[in-house]
Formats: C-alpha cells, structure tokens, sequence
C-alpha cells in the first residue's frame, strides 16, 4: 500500500504538470512548487524553532486562524510558518500577518518531509479537519515532534474506518491528539483504537463571532441597496446563479448581491449576461447615483469581502451544494440571518445543525428556492428564524480556547 500511495502522489504531480500550461490553478501550483525547498532554506533562520501550522486551502486557514491570533497577541516572540495545499489559499494569504512565513507545502515524499521538517523544526505542528500525510505525520512522529489535529471531523464511509483502511489507519496513529467537531469523531476513533481524542468544537465558531462585531461598512453598499430587502450569495457556482437568476426575475423588488466562488474574467462576463442590468463592484465608482440605485443585481469581482457582505443581508445564499459540497454557512449565520444552500451538506456538521434547528434550507430544485424564499420573506418568520442562526453559532463557540489551555498546560507554548 506504501508503494501505491507514494505512486499516487507521483501522478498526481505529474497530471498537474501536464495541465498547467491550459489550467490558472494548476499552474500556480506548479509554478509555486519549482526550487521550493531551496526557497525555504533560504528564507528561514538557521537553526529558529517554528510553529507550523498547515492549512489545504483558504477555509481550513479560517478555522485555524483565531490560534493564530491568540498565539500572535499572546506569545509574540513565537515564529510561526503557515504552509497551503492549494493555490487558493496561498494566493490570498501569502502575506498574512498572522504568520512569519508562508509556504506552499511540499509533495509528500519521505525525501521532501525529512527536507522540510529538518528546516523548519517545528515545536509543535497543526494541521486543520483534515489532509493526513503520511511520510510528514510518520516523519513528525519519528523526531517525537507533536501533531495537533483541530477541528477534526469524521465520517463512517471514509476509508480510515473500513477493513481495508489499515494503511491510512496508521497514518491517523501517527497524531499526538485530535480536538474534534462533535462526539461522533471521538468514538469512531475509538473504535480504531486511537483514544488520544477529545471533543473541542469547531473552531471557526470563535473566528466567525467576532464578525458582526469589528464590521465596518464597505462603500458604495447601501446606497445600492436603498434601503430594499436583500440576498447575499456567496461563493457560487453556476447552478447556483442559473437558480439565482430565476428568483431575481419573480422577486423584483429585492436586491441581489452575487459573489462569485471563481471571479476570473470569464465567469464575470457569463455573470453579467446572466443577469442582464446587473453592475460590477469594480465599476461603481465609475457609475452615476441613477445607475447604482436603479440596478437590481451587483457582482463582486474580487476576493475578500464575502464575509463582510453579509452583513447586509436579510438572506443569505451559498454556494457550492449542486457540486462537491458547500462552502461556508457560519460566516452568514453569525450576522443572525437565514441561510439557503444546495443539497450536498451533509459532510458539514454545521449545515446540517442549522437544517436540524431550521435556521438553515437546503434545497434540490427552482421549486424548492421558490418556496424557502417564499417563506422567508414574511418578516416574522424570517426574525425567528435568523435569531434560531445567531444563537446557534453563540452558543458553539469556545473551541479555541479549550485548544490554547492544552497548548500551555502541555507547556508548548510559555510566555517568555
């Protein structure tokens, strides 16, 4: 099986390398990857112990980032190296000040991991809910380096828990604790034998409530919205906008806030034929008062505001859900507003607590979007519901600080 594994990472390298030159993503992480290690030894200190926190992309960094915070504010004389899977992440936070440095993670070989590990020397090293490595866990593991798993979150389908997993098992043994989601992770790695596990919660909850409280209001916003009742849609694909498009025809009298999961210059352009009228947040600057308020629909073309738009919203969309999964619900639910997604949640614990409390909607059809927004847009209904949200995401939060207390309790980290 090792030898299986270490050929799947070899062609997944190698299919990437193939594609680069026809796909953006693919060649960043190409590109981001050539004399990586060279780099690295060049940009670190010599002999400085680090922290290394790694993050697949740019949602585990958002559930990984109040650590970060607390680790900056409390033990400021740490370095701390981030690492990033993929592009998406990297891209947008290669210059995090949470951070001392920032990479991209080598491919997982016993040469690069003993490599990296050997410059790095981490105290003690996070990784994030999930991507599990086996020649850096069993290298980390080898130099009794400790291995922190936060926000862990199981599933019986996955491999590590079938017969034939005993492979990927072991790679799971290779971790000093796991501070899981919910109860349910804890006991199916009990039921591994893996009994180094306990319940935190998830620690985005302690990132996302802070939210609604250092907001400051993006201009140009509300005098596009006038005052009208909103959606905000997050992190769309293009089922998502087909269905959106649709709703914004039947409800007239609403404004819509599309933002896009993929802005590149193409998905923009299909954006605006979809929903003809609509104006670019890049442009409205250029626009007259006239213009701005007599649009219905406005396309964020640019990353980074997302969380901060929901603020504005009496509803709340996002995407993801008609393709691999959706992606983040708790930023919208912290604002205290309802939230409408696809049907593929149900590997999100969150998404399927918000259905379970009926602060959360998933929906399968046009007709499915039509009577959840139907039903929302009775303003009682609606306030019931979005205080269901806000207090859900209130009452869950405190992972971070169950975290911090083992990180100095276990004197990993101790204040100079």
């Amino acid at each position: 099986m090792r030898l299986l594994y270490d050929f799947g990472i070899w062609i997944y390298s190698i299919l990437l390398r193939i594609i680069a030159p026809f796909h953006p993503k693919a060649k960043l992480w190409v590109d981001g990857r050539k004399g990586l290690l060279t780099h690295i030894s060049q940009q670190l200190e010599q002999g400085q112990e680090h922290i290394w926190f790694h993050f697949a992309s740019l949602g585990e960094f958002e559930q990984g980032r109040a650590i970060l915070e607390q680790i900056r504010k409390r033990f400021p004389h740490e370095k701390i190296v981030i690492t990033f899977f993929s592009p998406s992440g990297y891209e947008i936070r290669k210059h995090t000040n949470l951070a001392d440095y920032v990479f991209y993670l080598p491919t997982d070989t016993a040469s690069h991991a003993k490599r990296f590990i050997s410059l790095v020397k981490p105290k003690f090293v996070v990784f994030t809910k999930y991507e599990y490595w086996y020649h850096y866990f069993k290298e980390l593991k080898k130099q009794d380096i400790r291995l922190l798993m936060i926000s862990a979150i199981f599933r019986e389908e996955q491999i590590f828990f079938k017969p034939y997993g005993s492979f990927f098992k072991q790679i799971l043994k290779n971790v000093s604790f796991f501070f899981a989601q919910n109860i349910a992770s804890v006991q199916m790695l009990k039921a591994i034998g893996i009994t180094q596990a306990g319940l935190a919660g998830d620690t985005r909850f302690d990132r996302v409530i802070e939210l609604p409280k250092t907001h400051t209001h993006i201009p140009g916003i509300q005098q596009f919205l006038g005052g009208a009742k909103t959606l905000v849609a997050g992190s769309t694909w293009r089922p998502d906008d087909e269905k959106l498009q649709l709703l914004a025809q039947r409800y007239s009298d609403w404004k819509f806030i599309i933002a896009p999961h993929e802005v590149h210059k193409d998905n923009i352009t299909q954006l605006t034929h979809l929903f003809p009228g609509a104006i670019l947040y890049s442009e409205m600057e250029r626009l007259t008062d006239e213009q701005i308020q007599r649009a219905q629909v406005l396309v964020i073309d640019n990353i980074g505001m997302l969380s901060a738009l929901y603020y504005y919203a009496d509803i709340a969309y996002v995407g993801g859900g008609f393709g691999v999964g959706i992606h983040n619900t708790l930023e919208a639910a912290a604002y205290g507003i309802p939230v409408i997604f696809g049907p593929k949640y149900e590997k999100y614990q969150e998404a399927v607590d918000l259905v379970v409390l009926g602060a959360g909607f998933s929906i399968d059809s046009q007709a499915d979007l039509y009577a959840v927004f139907e039903a929302l847009i009775n303003d009682e209904r609606r306030h019931i519901v979005a205080s269901a949200a806000g207090t859900y995401v209130q009452q869950r939060a405190g992972a971070t600080q169950i975290i911090m207390k083992y990180l100095t309790s276990e004197r990993l980290l101790v204040a100079e």
